[in-house]
This record gives structure tokens, sequence and C-alpha cells, in this order.
């Protein structure tokens, strides 16, 4: 039986579909927040558009960006992240970060 696609393409595809199964482990693990700077600054993922942003974690843009993901149903994931970068990095104010975040009314609804 002929094949009009190259075997380059077939290959590409077979990779496509065995790496499927693995997909949803790979969002379990996913991480939101990728700490920078002794937690002045933050990686922020963003699942919902495939972005990554740099951000000061006491900035408006945080706060909305985080606000983003916890309207995306997000919030719990975040905010328990959050907890634990407090916990492993104790000096790095991810306690008062969190604490920013709730009296923005980010993790309601």
């Amino acid at each position: 039986m002929a094949s009009n696609t190259s075997k380059t393409a077939r290959a590409s595809v077979r990779a496509g579909q065995a790496g499927q199964g693995g997909a949803l482990s790979v969002l379990g693990e996913f991480k939101y927040l990728i700490p920078l700077n002794g937690g002045k600054h933050a990686y922020v993922r963003n699942l919902t558009n495939g972005k990554t942003a740099h951000l000061r974690t006491d900035s408006e843009a945080f706060v909305e960006e985080i606000r983003v993901l916890a309207a995306a149903g997000h919030a719990a994931k975040i905010r328990a992240e959050i907890n634990n970068l407090n916990v492993t990095h104790p000096g790095d104010g991810w306690d008062a970060t969190e604490k920013r975040l709730v009296e923005a009314g980010v993790f309601e609804g």
C-alpha cells in the first residue's frame, strides 16, 4: 500500500500520538508560579492562553494575572502553590503575597 506522506511526517504523527497518554500527568504537575529574585518577581504561567509573564509580585499586573487564572478555575491550585512556596522559601514574602491577593478578592467566587 503506497502512502503519500513522508517517512518524517509519519514518524512525527506517531511521536505525537505516543505522548497523548501521559499528557494528563504532565498537567497534574503544572506549576503556575516560578519564583525569582527572592520572591520579588515571578514567572506566572497561564495555562489558559499559553503565555508566561514575568511580573513583580507586588504589582497590580501580578494580581490581575492571578485573578484571570482564579476565574478560570485554578484558584485552589494557585493558593496551594503559594502556601507551598511560603513553606519552602519562608523569608521570601509569599505570605504577604497571598494576603495581598486575598485582600484584592482574587480567590473569591
